[in-house]
């Protein structure tokens, strides 16, 4: 693997990609770290631990969208809001004319459509930044200890400042997403991905460190808070998780195909059977992202209809145990709730992204056909059925993973953070655009006459 390593680098075009990724991975991680003026990051801080669901939300959702939510920065946003257009316009796109018509034009088109969604990238930004400047940020913290001002100025400044952290916020995600394109564009791999992914292992070493700080080397029953016994326990969970997450994210049902014959006078052209794949997974990590996040929407819901009713009444008591329901991991009911939406998502968004008659059209029109099938309607209602039952099994797949997390923070009692590495939507997100960058390099190695990174 060393030697493969050092391939890499001795290819001037490969070395010269790989460098410039570093280099602009490098510069998000420094303004990853860069806070906006004049505001209280212990304050921000506390407010998040205290802040029940909603910093749960928060840091849940800075978890997929390489931000960092709690704490107030100029990257603070990460490239959710370019994420979100993104999945918008790929929505619209399957039912919208317009937008299927843009489709259509190839390159031209889809060069359009990329403009829209930088645009919508920026009425988001802005958005999503007033949100959280105004309704998760206490304003009285924006203003520094060093303004001695009277109570109505203060309040004056302060909005000014809030303003000037939306704008900030705003200009950071849109230059995020103009360092994806660079690194789509100069680098090697999915820039937006690989920001992601930098985020996601940037944390990883924190988790880690602060398990080693609370735990003792002692067998569990004799003083130890995490033993001995229990870090073994976590490696091969990580280990199998990792080998199961690989094996589904590269797993495909291969449905064979043939071209017809064609005679052009003596020779005989066509007739090879090859294959036609059909992710497992088809939805990705996308439904672990949507049924996550609209799980923590009536949780925080009822948590502040729960503040605006008596302690000690009836309601809310209702309240509070329906807000307490909604908690990730609260137990067997939220776990329920949660597979659920996975596998409505999961076939919600394969509905979208594979489309089966456009797919039987195009077979027709390369002369290939399933055998036993005719081209057409007969082709596409059993490409249907079969994407049917492969999504049941990937929706089933997806649905351990999200909740493997839970389990290991309840059953080996460590840190949630530390857990959220053990599945759900970090490890899927982990593996993919791993996956991904290696087939990159390996495409580089082969066109120079090298083998491929997993190859033996």
């Amino acid at each position: 693997m060393l030697e493969k390593l050092r391939v890499i680098f001795t290819i001037p075009e490969l070395r010269k990609k790989v460098l410039i990724t570093l280099i602009l991975l490098g510069v998000y991680r420094i303004g990853y770290h860069i806070t906006l003026p004049v505001v209280d990051q212990n304050a921000i801080a506390s407010n998040a631990a205290d802040s029940g669901t909603l910093g749960g939300l928060i840091q849940r959702v800075s978890v997929f969208s390489a931000s960092n939510l709690q704490q107030a920065t100029i990257f603070g946003l990460g490239i959710m809001p370019y994420i979100s257009a993104s999945i918008i316009f790929q929505i619209l796109g399957s039912f919208v004319p317009s937008i299927q018509s843009l489709k259509k034009e190839g390159q031209a088109g889809m060069k359009k459509i990329n403009d829209y969604t930088r645009y919508l990238t920026v009425v988001l930004c802005v958005l999503q930044s007033a949100v959280y400047v105004f309704a998760y940020l206490d304003n009285s913290n924006l203003i520094a200890d060093a303004f001695n001002v009277g109570t109505e100025d203060q309040k004056s400044l302060s909005f000014g400042w809030s303003i000037t952290s939306i704008m900030i916020m705003t200009c950071g995600a849109t230059f995020l997403m103009w360092l994806g394109e660079q690194i789509d564009e100069y680098g090697i791999g999915n820039g937006i991905s690989l920001l992601i992914m930098a985020g996601i292992l940037a944390a990883m070493p924190a988790a880690l460190t602060d398990l080693f700080q609370n735990s003792e080397f002692t067998l569990k029953g004799l003083g130890g808070d995490v033993g001995v016994e229990t870090m073994i326990l976590l490696a091969c969970v990580f280990v199998a998780v990792v080998v199961g997450v690989v094996f589904i994210t590269i797993g495909q049902r291969r449905i064979p195909t043939q071209s017809a014959k064609h005679v052009r006078g003596r020779r005989v052209f066509g007739g090879t059977r090859q294959y036609l794949p059909l992710r497992v997974n088809q939805g990705g990590v996308m439904p672990i992202i949507f049924a996550s996040s609209l799980l923590m929407i009536p949780g925080i819901l009822f948590s502040f209809l729960e503040q605006l009713v008596a302690a000690d009444g009836t309601m809310g008591t209702i309240l509070s145990g329906l807000s307490l329901a909604f908690q990730p991991g609260s137990g067997f009911m939220y776990n329920m709730m949660y597979i659920g939406m996975i596998y409505f998502f999961c076939y919600f968004w394969t509905a979208i992204t594979f489309n089966p008659k456009e797919m039987a059209d195009n077979l027709k029109e390369y002369g290939s056909f399933i055998q036993g099938y005719r081209p057409g309607k007969r082709t596409a209602d059993y490409l249907e059925k079969v994407m049917v039952r492969i999504t049941y099994v990937g929706a089933a797949f997806l649905s351990v993973v999200a909740i493997v997390p839970t389990l290991v923070a309840s059953w080996l009692n460590v840190d949630m953070q530390l857990a959220s590495f053990y599945g759900g939507t970090g490890l899927l997100i982990g593996v993919s655009v791993a996956f991904d960058l290696v087939q990159k390099i390996d495409s580089h190695l082969v066109m120079t006459s090298h083998k491929g990174l997993l190859e033996s």
